[in-house]
């Protein structure tokens, strides 16, 4: 039961979408001020309205008799926020990580090692040293 769920988690596209996930609510301030700082002040001015909530009403009769109105605008404001965080996720995350995937692909189908022969080595690589060490001092 553990070791499904360990794979599970430890799947590629869970990871990636955990990180685009946390990177995407971060951003989304950001957004909120580019959208509340630039672009509600130019949709203000060509729509006399002072938010994108209130850009673009239009309104519709209600059964009752009475009148609703819809704001276009938010819907708009909420597609601006949707791209811009899209944008940056993408050119930020899933961009370089799928540049490196393929580079790795094409160094493996070309025979070359994964990691260069001038990288450090790995703890894993240390580790195994100490314990030959420790093996032949033993013997």
């Amino acid at each position: 039961m553990l070791k499904g769920f360990k794979e599970f988690i430890l799947r590629g596209n869970v990871v990636e979408l955990a990180v685009a996930v946390v990177i995407g609510a971060a951003f989304t301030a950001v957004v909120q001020a580019i959208v509340s700082s630039v672009i509600n002040p130019a949709i203000s001015a060509l729509f006399s309205a002072e938010t994108l909530a209130t850009a673009l009403p239009v309104v519709i009769p209600t059964v009752s008799g009475g009148e609703a109105t819809m704001y276009f605008g938010a819907v708009i404001g909420a597609l601006i926020n949707f791209i811009v965080v899209a944008f940056v996720v993408y050119f930020a995350l899933v961009l370089p990580i799928n540049t490196l995937k393929k580079r790795a692909e094409e160094r493996r189908k070309a025979g070359e090692p994964p990691v260069s022969a001038d990288a450090p080595p790995t703890e894993l690589d240390v580790l195994t040293e100490i314990r030959d060490l420790l093996t032949k001092r033993e013997a």
